[in-house]
């Protein structure tokens, strides 16, 4: 990756030591930008100044963080979970992604931010596609708690724009994997390393991926690129792929073979169902298609990282962490 010499701005980014967070600082890094990483406390990231904001929400105090910074790439959220606990899921997820990324672009305009990018959620416009991909021009359908609050919390930021100036850019990525990945698909990688029957052959569905070098690629696009203020873009790896496919590719990266048998979908979805897994099913038997040409015309961005690239690059890392595990 080539290292620029030109003196860059000062970036403030939140959830640094996240999944995403952690591959953004490496290449910030690497291009020369000089980073402060907004953090829960006390840690020491390397080549990175750190500032302690305590918990995000509509209280925090900004100012200390924001001095002199002039990008503010917010990646922090309440992130999706598949087993609730919240009494109020809804508003347990406003107050960190709607109300705390409000605070938090009100705080930036006060000191001066020339731009905001928003890592936002496919899931905005909806759980699942049917007949065509989905697009910025689709009209919005969150469906669950966390939804909502990505859509909310991007027509927050819209709203501050709107009476500021402020350069909001919006980002939509669907499913995000790579080194470091954790959830369902750590969870997936899992399984077929050890060996698990997988009933999910007969599935037919096409989703889209977004490996996370790519994202962040995109993300770094859209901090330079004048054209990209006041957009929302998609993105993906541009190669859609099914979920037994997925499967396959993955064993195939793991270099096991994958156990995967034909079961009819109704019994799947009866016996998941049943199991209060069928919020997980869905996911793994639905279409999730994911239009990204927008961005590849307005900003020239296009993803660097294939599917089997990115797969290989996160079945390596598994091995050097899980390897010499007992839960391989």
């Amino acid at each position: 990756m080539p290292i620029s010499t030109i003196t860059r701005e000062v970036v403030l980014l939140t959830g640094a030591t996240g999944f995403i967070g952690t591959a953004l600082c490496r290449d910030l890094v690497a291009r020369q930008y000089s980073v402060r990483a907004a953090l829960r406390g006390q840690h020491i990231l390397p080549n990175i100044k750190t500032c302690d904001i305590g918990s995000i929400g509509p209280e925090t105090d900004w100012n200390k963080a924001l001095s002199g910074v002039s990008l503010v790439v917010h990646l922090a959220a309440r992130t999706h979970v598949m087993r609730e606990t919240a009494m109020d899921a809804l508003a347990a997820y406003r107050d960190l992604n709607v109300l705390g990324t409000r605070a938090l672009a009100q705080a930036a305009t006060r000191a001066g931010v020339r731009r905001f990018i928003f890592v936002s959620s496919i899931k905005v416009n909806g759980e699942c596609t049917l007949s065509s991909a989905f697009t910025e021009d689709d009209v919005p359908h969150p469906e669950d708690a966390y939804g909502i609050s990505k859509w909310e919390a991007e027509q927050a930021l819209h709203e501050v724009a709107r009476h500021t100036g402020l350069e909001i850019v919006v980002l939509r990525p669907p499913l995000v994997y790579g080194p470091g990945v954790k959830g369902n698909f750590l969870r997936l990688m899992r399984w077929i390393k050890r060996g698990v029957p997988l009933p999910l052959a007969s599935i037919v569905n096409r989703r889209s991926l977004l490996y996370v070098d790519n994202l962040v690629d995109a993300i770094i696009t859209c901090m330079d690129k004048p054209p990209a203020a006041g957009k929302t873009y998609l993105l993906s790896d541009g190669e859609d792929i099914s979920t037994p496919d997925l499967i396959r590719a993955i064993a195939a990266a793991m270099d096991v073979n994958p156990m995967l048998f034909r079961c009819p979908s109704t019994l799947l979805t009866m016996a998941t169902k049943l199991a209060g897994a069928n919020a997980e099913y869905q996911r793994l038997a639905g279409s999730l298609q994911v239009e990204s040409s927008k961005i590849q015309r307005e900003l020239a961005w296009s993803p660097r990282i294939t599917l089997t690239e990115g797969l290989a690059h996160t079945a390596q890392w598994y091995h050097s962490k899980y390897l010499k595990k007992s839960d391989i």
